[in-house]
Parts: structure tokens; C-alpha cells; sequence
């Protein structure tokens, strides 16, 4: 085998469902122009960070001098089927969840319902650099990128094959669906490229219906101000009252326009059984994160419940907001 299909074997041996090799070039100009005009119109909301470090986002060579190549993987998260099944089914028959469930629950989205999957996909990364390192006995120099990095990572993959970007603004794989975790290794080393995929959404709109507050226009463009995933984890402060009853029961974070995906209908779950995921997070107790009283008269451990959780960075006062919204929205439905 080449470097390339060496790398790519142990990457699916380290533990991960989709890898793919792209060049370190800038991403195409069509790409820089549709990201400008989204930051100008303001649909980044209050990511004040996504304006920052524009050059680099657009130019992995701009992360590390010298480089050639990117190293794209994804990680599949399409959780267990038990999950899967009680989110449709208390989709299907909300009203009578509402009149039985003993005490409110806010949904979590299914990406926060595993273990935090920067320091995951990280460990994994370095376990790759690790083994490029014994094959090459060269001065190879890399940068590891997961999510917190300024790049274009959903453009990166779709270049190198992992997938497409949908009218979701997710990256798309016809196999996996859209519930998937990307990383980035840039490295000065010159590997030979992966081709693009075919697929794209056709004339389906099924995500874009499905979102609850019209953050996927239908021109196209994704509104961030408006999106619950945004509203309940990036934006600070109050929740605009019109968008606040929209939230639902959605305590941290949204999966609407990925579960409606025709392509997700199929996707298989998450096989990788080193990425733990907890069962116990797919709704919490809202009077507890509130803390009202409690049986054992203890206040709510926040830190402790979510220390290897996405969910920690929203912080408890967060947590606490979106759970005042949540127990709103439930009691305004019960009537």
C-alpha cells in the first residue's frame, strides 16, 4: 500500500468510521465569497469568533507553514436505536408525554448525550500522528484540528471525500448520514488526494421544513440568530421571547434538520464502543437543574455531572436559563 492508504488504514483502526486526504490549498473562491457574505449579512450571531482569523479559515497552509496535506475523519454518532426510538416516539405523541411524564424533562441533543468529543477525537489524532511519524522517520510537522480551530473543516471534508454538504449545512456522508464528528490533521507531508463524492439533496427540503424556527431559509442560507442549537449553547443572555416558545423542551441543542435527513433514516449507530455514551442524558430533570427541592436536599453538581460533557461549557447559569424556558414551554402547552 501508498503512505496514503497506510494512514487511512490505521485511522479506521484508531477508531474512525471515515477518513479521507485533501490538499492544503485554499478553499475555492466560491467558497470564500459565500462564507464573507454570511458573516457580512450577520448570520453568525454573536460568534464573534467566527470573524476572527478569516485567512486562516479559508487556508489550512495558513495554520502551519509549510503544509501539504490535510487529513480529514469522521466519526459516526448516530446513537443506540433505544435513544433513537424514545426521541420518535415522544415526537409522535407529545401531548401525552406532557399529561404523564411524573416530572419535566429537557431534551439534549444526541451529539452531547456521549463524551466530550474534542478530547475523543484528539487522543485519536495523536495516536495517527504518532504512527505517520514511524513510517516517514522524517521531520514532519502536523497541526491537529477539532471543531475549536479556525477552518473550514465541512468544506475540507467534502473535498476530500468524506462527504457532501447539505441544505442542513451538515456534511452529508450517503452511509453515515449527517451525524458526524469531524477532525483535521494539517501536515507538511505530501500525500496523494481522495476524489469527491457524489450526492447532494436534490430537490428534497426535508430538514428545512423541519427546522422549528426558520434558521434554514429557504434561499438557502442558515440564520444562526435563529437556530436552537445556537440559542441554547452560543448566545448569551436572555432568549428573545418569540424564539424562546419555538425552543420547546430543547434544553441543550438541536437535532430536527439532521433526524429528518433522508440519508439518516438509514445511517448505521456509532460502532465505536470506546466512545461512551451515557443514557442518562438524553432528557434531565428541569426542576433539578433549577435546583427545587429535592429528596436528598442537595443542591444540583453541576460540575461533576458534566465534567467529561459538551454540556460543561455552557456553564450551570446557562443550563439554568434554558431549563426556565423549557418548563415554560411545557407548562404553556399543558394549559
Amino acid at each position: 500500500m501508498s503512505l496514503a492508504e497506510d494512514i487511512k488504514q490505521k485511522a479506521l483502526e484508531v477508531g474512525f468510521d471515515l477518513v479521507g486526504i485533501t490538499d492544503a490549498a485554499p478553499i475555492a473562491p466560491k467558497g470564500v465569497e459565500l462564507l464573507a457574505d454570511w458573516l457580512r449579512a450577520g448570520y453568525a450571531g454573536r460568534m464573534s469568533y467566527m470573524h476572527r482569523n478569516f485567512e486562516k479559515r479559508i487556508n489550512p497552509a495558513k495554520l502551519l507553514e509549510g503544509a501539504q496535506s490535510v487529513i480529514c475523519v469522521g466519526l459516526n454518532y448516530t446513537p443506540p436505536k433505544r435513544s433513537l426510538s424514545l426521541r420518535a416516539s415522544r415526537s409522535d405523541a407529545r401531548q401525552s408525554h406532557l399529561q404523564h411524564t411524573r416530572e419535566p424533562t429537557g431534551r439534549i441533543a444526541n451529539y452531547a448525550q456521549y463524551e466530550d468529543y474534542h478530547s475523543f477525537i484528539k487522543k485519536r489524532l495523536r495516536k495517527l500522528t504518532e504512527f505517520i511519524i514511524s513510517l516517514t522517520g522524517e521531520d514532519v510537522k502536523f497541526k491537529i484540528c477539532v471543531d475549536s480551530a479556525p477552518l473550514a473543516e465541512r468544506v475540507l471534508a467534502a473535498r476530500a471525500g468524506l462527504g457532501f454538504i447539505g441544505k442542513n449545512h451538515m456534511l452529508i456522508n450517503p452511509e453515515l448520514g449527517p451525524q458526524i464528528f469531524l477532525g483535521e490533521i494539517v501536515t507538511t507531508l505530501s500525500l496523494q488526494n481522495d476524489k469527491r463524492i457524489t450526492g447532494d439533496c436534490a430537490d428534497c427540503n426535508k430538514c428545512i421544513e423541519a427546522c422549528p424556527t426558520g434558521a434554514l431559509r429557504a434561499d438557502g442560507q442558515f440564520d444562526a440568530n435563529k437556530c436552537i442549537s445556537y440559542l441554547t449553547i452560543e448566545h448569551k443572555g436572555e432568549i428573545p421571547a418569540d424564539l424562546a416558545e419555538k425552543i420547546g423542551d430543547r434544553l441543550f441543542g438541536c437535532d430536527e434538520c439532521v433526524l429528518a435527513c433522508p440519508y439518516q433514516q438509514k445511517a448505521p449507530v456509532c460502532q465505536n464502543r470506546q466512545f461512551k455514551f451515557y443514557t442518562d442524558r438524553a432528557e434531565l430533570d428541569l426542576r433539578e437543574i433549577l435546583s427545587r427541592p429535592r429528596p436528598a436536599g442537595l443542591p444540583y453538581n453541576f460540575e461533576a455531572r458534566f465534567s467529561d460533557s459538551v454540556i460543561k461549557r455552557l456553564g450551570l447559569e446557562g443550563l439554568k436559563r434554558n431549563a426556565r424556558v423549557c418548563l415554560a414551554n411545557i407548562r404553556k402547552e399543558k394549559g
